[in-house]
């Protein structure tokens, strides 16, 4: 069971899904669950394994969701008595840990031209899980991004309409041209994502505002939306748009600011 369940776990990190994993690290006394226990409990409340079944259990499964909210983990200890908070009259003591497992913030590069493949070198060193698009094979294979978590060929908008964006999700749209980059848009955009960016001119940012908006799709999701793409670092090359991009993704993921840390107030010079 204990093989399974870890299995699962690193199943769903694949896949961009919370687990959270109770562990029973110490059973004193007449408890149901034993000290090595483990239970592995998902956002949508299914469980794998146990730490004892009743009511302890379902506390603990109630702790864990709380815990996946907050993306914290904890220790437990609960008396098994009818003095303890759970009412129970088995006599012992059960302490535990709730480990919870975020999976990594997830890239997509939407378009493996050399914006795309500069992007992934740069976000690779970050630590993301890169999954790359392309309609084009040329552009989506293991020759030209080897690291690369996954690549997916094949159309564009169809592709992205069925892969899974959660709240860890990052959209980078710079696909071969305006056509491309709207169809992907469309697939993407009010799902959820913490980020999604597309290349393009001031001109271009107003067409597909206009044109989307025409379509019913809503304007606070519009507006979301970093468009032209990247922060203005004044570089035009590839290499300088991949970095200011990837800039960009980094303020909105760490919350941060574009405020120097400079700071010579009290310097004595």
């Amino acid at each position: 069971m204990e093989e399974e369940i870890l299995i699962q776990i690193y199943e769903s990190l694949r896949k961009g899904k919370k687990v959270a994993l109770a562990t029973i690290t110490q059973a004193v006394g007449s408890t149901p669950g034993k000290t090595g226990s483990i239970m592995a409990i998902w956002e949508d409340c299914r469980i794998l394994g146990s730490v004892g079944g009743g009511k302890i259990e379902s506390v603990v499964i109630a702790r864990a969701l709380e815990c996946m909210k907050k993306n914290e983990d904890t220790y437990f200890d609960y008396k098994l008595n009818e003095q303890g908070e759970l009412g129970m009259q088995c006599g012992g003591d059960a302490k535990g840990f709730i480990k919870v497992f975020k999976p990594k913030p997830r890239l997509i590069i939407v378009g493996g031209g050399h914006t795309g493949k500069h992007l992934f070198k740069l976000a690779k060193t970050m630590g993301f899980y890169i999954a790359i698009f392309d309609d084009r094979e040329e552009f989506a294979n293991k020759e030209r991004f080897e690291d690369a978590d996954e690549i997916i060929a094949g159309d564009l908008a169809s592709n992205l309409s069925n892969y899974n964006i959660t709240e860890d999700t990052y959209i980078v749209l710079v696909s071969k041209g305006h056509k491309t980059d709207i169809d992907s848009l469309r697939a993407v955009i009010g799902r959820g994502a913490a980020y999604i960016g597309m290349m393009g001119s001031a001109r271009k940012t107003i067409l597909v505002a206009e044109k989307l908006s025409a379509e019913g799709i809503a304007k606070e999701e519009l507006r979301k939306i970093y468009t032209p793409i990247g922060l203005n670092i004044s570089g035009e090359s590839p290499e300088e748009i991949a970095f200011g991009i990837l800039a960009e993704i980094m303020l909105i993921k760490n919350k941060g600011s574009l405020n120097h840390r400079k700071d010579l107030k009290n310097l004595k010079l």
